[in-house]
């Protein structure tokens, strides 16, 4: 899965197949009960999480910082008591959609995300950009290039939301408009 050589190309990523469908099949698949609603189902090229909202809690706290712990808690409890079966929808859906599949849960203010996948990816960099790079390092900002470069890409997300989910909606709809073309092969 993932990567091969594509003939004059090069090393690409190899195409997987879609997974439009994975937050209806993972709805139909999790066991009643396990979260308030339908779960949150994320997807990229290399991975699916799946983030549910648990029930409620209903006991009275102290403070905020009480309350937290206890959302932690029952968060901790949620994933050891279905971690068996978590493994296995996984199991499933990696098959179904190969791509990797990582889970996480939602309760009042406190989310956590369970054993997600980090992606190794490589690019080339021209002097001006190893130096923003090794000038947060140097500053203590992230301890490597691939750090800095990971803080520069959050960074960017944090403050492009809006316009990286337009340009989002404007690719689904060119592969719509492909999907809809003469089939050439």
């Amino acid at each position: 899965m993932g990567r091969g050589w594509r003939g004059g190309r090069g090393w690409q990523q190899a195409e997987v197949p879609p997974a439009d469908d994975a937050a209806a099949w993972f709805g139909g698949r999790l066991p009643d009960g396990w979260f308030t609603g339908a779960p949150e189902v994320t997807v990229d090229r290399d991975e699916i999480i799946v983030v549910g909202e648990l029930p409620p809690l209903t006991e009275e706290y102290a403070d905020d910082a009480a309350r937290a712990a206890a959302e932690d808690g029952r968060i901790s409890r949620f994933r050891e008591d279905t971690r068996d079966e978590r493994i296995e929808i996984a199991r499933q859906g990696e098959h179904r959609y190969q791509r990797k599949v990582a889970w996480g849960a939602r309760l009042g203010g406190t989310k956590a995300l369970f054993t997600t996948h980090s992606v190794p990816v490589m690019t080339r960099l021209r002097q001006p950009e190893r130096r923003v790079l090794d000038t947060l390092v140097d500053a203590g900002v992230a301890r490597s290039r691939s750090d800095a470069l990971a803080w520069a890409v959050r960074l960017v997300g944090e403050h492009a939301d809006s316009w990286l989910a337009e340009l989002r909606e404007a690719m689904s709809k060119v592969d719509d408009l492909r999907s809809k073309g003469p089939d050439l092969a």
